[in-house]
């Protein structure tokens, strides 16, 4: 299982697997209220890689993102919930509404998008970012019917 670390510490956390020949794969979002969505995205994230290392958007960040009254649970809370996924070697929290910084940083060997995403469509600029450190890009489908926030629609209506 992983464990939350700092942005200081993500570049060395990278180097350090690169230089025993592992690959790193590396994830973002907001991962605000954890379901089988995410865990089963996380786990296929995890599979394209030796290491997976999962960039977690700041309370900050999800609240410009998400609207009002999210996140639902603060950014320690949800990092420490994915630090604690066997599929998750590492969780850094980012300010950013976009993790084009974060990706120069990290400069994983794949980056991993949801089936909602494709090349074309995926921020260009961390498109860049993965690629100029001559990383990959890869699409994982989505768990039909599983989202935060049909989640929340499903309890506002109990």
């Amino acid at each position: 299982m992983g464990e939350v670390v700092s942005r200081d510490a993500l570049a060395a956390r990278v180097k350090d697997a690169h230089a025993s020949g592992r690959t790193v794969a590396f994830a973002n979002g907001c991962f605000d209220l954890l379901h089988v969505g995410h865990v089963t995205y996380l786990e296929m994230a995890r599979s394209q890689g030796d290491a997976l290392l999962v960039g977690l958007n700041s309370d900050s960040s999800v609240q410009k993102l998400k609207g009002a009254g999210r996140p639902l649970n603060p950014e320690n809370d949800r990092a420490a919930v994915l630090a604690a996924l066997q599929a998750v070697d590492g969780v850094c929290i980012f300010p950013d509404l976009r993790a084009t910084a974060f990706l120069a940083l990290a400069q994983p060997d794949i980056y991993v998008k949801g089936g909602d995403y494709a090349l074309q469509t995926i921020d260009q600029d961390e498109r860049r970012a993965v690629e100029s450190a001559d990383g990959r890009i890869v699409f994982i489908p989505f768990v039909p019917g599983k989202s935060t926030s049909s989640l929340i629609e499903r309890i506002l209506r109990l």
